[in-house]
């Protein structure tokens, strides 16, 4: 745990904390409008909610060589949580423009 200063960890556990928070948010935010294609955006956060886990792991065992295939892991669900959060942003505006030319 030496690897990191405490403000170095008190940002990084507030970030998953606030990802966390952000999830549950837009979840519940599809059910309060009963719009469920918010629920895939939360469901793509999960990989890079992934992602930082990887790397708090990481750094709390002071980065031992023996880890560093969660770097690699690290990256890959970034690459894959950014795919998916837009896939779902994409799809959310879809679905909103198909909204608004059915009451056009």
């Amino acid at each position: 745990m030496h690897a990191l200063s405490i403000p170095t960890w008190i940002i990084h556990i507030s970030s998953v904390v606030e990802w966390l928070v952000a999830i549950w948010l837009i979840w519940t935010y599809g059910d309060v409008t009963q719009n469920k294609s918010w629920r895939w955006l939360s469901l793509a956060m999960l990989p890079l909610l992934i992602s930082a886990m990887c790397a708090i792991t990481w750094h709390f065992f002071d980065n031992p060589p023996q880890l560093e295939w969660m770097v690699t892991l690290q990256a890959f669900m970034t690459v894959v949580g950014n795919t998916t959060v837009w896939l779902a942003a994409w799809w959310i505006w879809r679905q909103h423009k198909a909204a608004q030319e059915g009451t056009a």
